[in-house]
C-alpha cells in the first residue's frame, strides 16, 4: 500500500498483435469531465480531492464508500464511458476480482461452522486423488484458506495482456487450471510458507461443489450473498458481459510511438477466476459483505476467528482465511484487494467495523504491480 509510480509492463510490440479495431477508445475526455459527486457526513474533503479530475491516465471512474462510527461518505468521480463522457454511475456494477476470496472463504468457513468440513482434513479427504505423490505432506483446509498450501499457480492463456486479450472470449475452465498446478508438484512443503495464489480459491470452490453438491455459486449465493442483503452482486461464469448498469473499463496500451491508446476491456470472460475472482459486484454490495461478515451475522465464532488469524509460526505471514492484515498508525485493517483488467476494487475495515472502506477504480492498468495513484490518494485521505 505503499505510493508508488506506476510503470508500463506492456512492450511496445505487444500493440501489433491488439490491432486498432473498434475496441480502440478516444483521447482522455477533455477538461470539462464531470465533476467529483461526493455526498459527506460528516464533511470530507480530502476523500473528495482524492477522486476529483477523472478520467485522467490512470483511471476512468472511481466509487468510494467509507463508513463506521464516525460516520459515512459517498463519493464517485468520472465516466460511464469515454464515448459519451457521461457521469460515473455511482450504482454501477464491475468485475471484483480477488475480494471473491473473502466469499468463497465465508462459505468454507460456515461449512465448517455446520460441521460439514474440517479445516485441519486433508484436502484429498473431500477431493480424492486431486494432488499427485508428489504432496507427500497432506494440504489441509486451511492451508488453502490461508495460501500456505504449496500448491503452485496453474497455468492461464498467457502472461502478456496481448496473449490474454486474444482469448478474451474463450473459456478456460477452473479444473484444467488446477490439474496444470498439480502437475508441477508443490513449490513447498505445506505449511512452511505463505504464497499469495488464485489456484488456493480455486480448489476450495471445487471442495464446496463436492461437498454440498451444489454449484460453487448457487451456495455461495445461499450461503453468503443473500444473508448479508447483496441483491446485486452475481457470478458471471463464461457470459463476458456484465449485467445491469456499468461503468466501462479499459486498458492502456502503449504505441510504437510512445503515445498510449486506451482499449475498452468491459467484456470478458472471467470463468478461470471463479471462486478466486470471477465475481461482479457493487461497492454497496461489498459494503454490506464486510459488515454483516465482521459484524458475525454470516460466519460465527469460532470459525470467523479464522478471518482475523495469520499464521504465528510464519514469519512475514499477512494472509488469514480470506483477507489480509494491514497496520496502519497503530491501528489494523483487514482487507482484501481485486484487480481485473479494466478494474480495480477493495475492501476494508476494522475488526470492530469502526471505520470502513470500499472502491472501485475503472483502472487503466489494473494487473500492474504498483498500486494506482487514485487508489493510494483514497487510501490516505480514508486513513487520515
Amino acid at each position: 500500500m505503499r505510493v508508488r509510480r506506476r510503470t508500463p509492463l506492456l512492450a511496445a510490440s505487444l500493440v501489433l498483435a491488439l490491432g486498432a479495431g473498434p475496441l480502440a477508445a478516444p483521447a482522455l475526455a477533455s477538461p470539462s469531465s464531470p465533476a467529483a459527486v461526493c455526498t459527506t457526513t460528516p464533511s470530507n474533503g480530502a476523500l473528495c480531492d482524492a477522486i476529483e479530475g477523472l478520467p485522467d491516465e490512470d483511471a476512468t471512474a472511481a466509487l468510494v464508500r467509507l463508513g463506521g462510527t464516525e460516520g459515512s461518505w459517498r463519493g464517485s468521480s468520472g465516466v460511464r464511458d469515454l464515448v459519451s463522457g457521461r457521469a460515473a454511475d455511482p450504482n454501477a456494477r464491475f468485475r471484483a476480482g480477488s475480494t471473491t476470496k473473502v466469499v468463497t472463504a465465508a462459505v468454507v468457513l460456515r461449512l465448517a461452522a455446520q460441521g460439514e468440513v474440517d479445516l485441519d482434513a486433508p484436502v484429498e479427504r473431500y477431493l480424492p486423488g486431486l494432488l499427485g505423490p508428489e504432496f507427500t505432506v497432506p494440504v489441509t483446509v486451511r492451508n488453502l484458506l490461508n495460501h500456505t498450501s504449496g500448491i503452485q499457480p496453474g497455468d492461464g492463456w498467457g502472461d502478456s495482456f496481448a496473449e490474454q486479450y486474444a482469448h478474451r472470449h474463450d473459456t478456460l475452465s477452473p479444473q484444467r487450471v488446477v490439474a496444470s498446478a498439480v502437475a508441477k508438484g508443490p513449490a513447498f512443503t505445506a505449511g512452511e510458507r505463505q504464497q499469495y495464489l488464485n489456484v488456493n480459491y480455486t480448489v476450495l470452490g471445487m471442495l464446496i461443489e463436492k461437498v454440498t453438491g451444489r454449484p460453487y455459486a448457487a451456495e455461495a449465493t445461499r450461503l453468503v450473498l443473500r444473508p448479508a442483503g447483496m441483491r446485486h452482486t452475481y457470478f458471471p461464469g463464461t457470459d463476458p458481459r456484465i449485467r445491469g448498469p456499468h461503468n466501462r473499463g479499459y486498458q492502456a496500451v502503449p504505441r510504437p510511438d510512445g503515445t498510449t491508446r486506451l482499449v475498452d476491456v468491459t467484456e470478458w470472460n472471467q470463468s478461470d477466476r471463479w471462486a478466486a475472482g470471477d465475481m461482479i459486484s457493487t461497492t454497496a454490495d461489498l459494503e454490506r459483505l464486510v459488515t454483516a461478515l465482521f459484524g458475525g451475522r454470516i460466519v460465527p465464532e469460532p470459525q470467523l476467528r479464522e478471518m482475523f488469524t495469520v499464521p504465528a509460526d510464519i514469519p512475514d505471514a499477512t494472509y488469514s482465511a480470506g483477507l489480509q492484515r494491514w497496520e496502519h498508525e497503530g491501528t489494523v485493517y483487514w482487507f482484501r484487494t481485486g484487480a481485473r483488467h479494466g478494474y480495480s476494487s477493495a475492501i476494508a475495515a476494522t475488526e470492530d467495523l469502526s471505520r470502513t472502506l470500499v472502491y472501485s477504480i475503472a483502472d487503466t492498468d489494473a494487473k500492474d504491480t504498483a498500486p494506482n495513484p487514485v487508489a493510494d490518494r483514497i487510501l490516505a485521505a480514508a486513513l487520515m
